[in-house]
């Protein structure tokens, strides 16, 4: 395992659509472990695979609650429902947060590192974080979705996505 360099906007590759993942394989299981460790490295809550620079549909989320750490592959939101509005900050955009409206409640399907089937049931913040890195495999990044940005760089920092 290793911690990999996190890219930062405007590095173009925040902003392409990332590619499925067809292969399970001992590169994907290490590519997980490398940006698990480079979330919690960061003291971030969530990390895609764009932000690492590689545009893969690969995510990790650990928001600290029960739930741990989710490594999740080709992603996608299949319900949603409710709404939260709150604060986000994102490991590619430091010193930058911003408020954005997001479902309360998700269930999001795709797969393990081994291919099999994977879904799950979020809601609050964890919720909020899986949005967020599933946004950075489509490109879109939370500033184009906050009502309203700041910048938190005399503040210390807490973790962010």
């Amino acid at each position: 395992m290793s911690i990999r360099l996190i890219v930062k906007e405007p590095d173009p590759v925040l902003r392409e659509v990332a590619k499925e993942v067809t292969k399970f394989n001992d590169n994907l299981k290490k590519l997980l472990k490398d940006m698990a460790e480079t979330m919690y490295d960061a003291q971030g809550v969530g990390l895609a695979a764009p932000q690492i620079g590689i545009s893969k549909r690969v995510i990790v989320v650990d928001v600290g609650d029960e739930n741990g750490l989710v490594e999740m592959v080709n992603p996608v939101i299949v319900e949603q429902e409710g709404e939260q509005l709150g604060p986000e900050g994102c490991l590619s955009i430091p010193n930058l947060n911003g408020d954005v409206l997001r479902a309360d409640r998700i269930v999001v399907e795709g797969q393990n590192s081994s291919g099999e089937k994977l879904t799950v049931n979020a809601s609050g913040y964890f919720a909020r974080a899986f949005q967020h890195e599933i946004d950075h495999l489509n490109g879109i990044l939370f500033t184009d979705l906050a009502e309203s940005v700041y910048d938190i760089s005399d503040r210390p920092r807490k973790g962010g996505e």
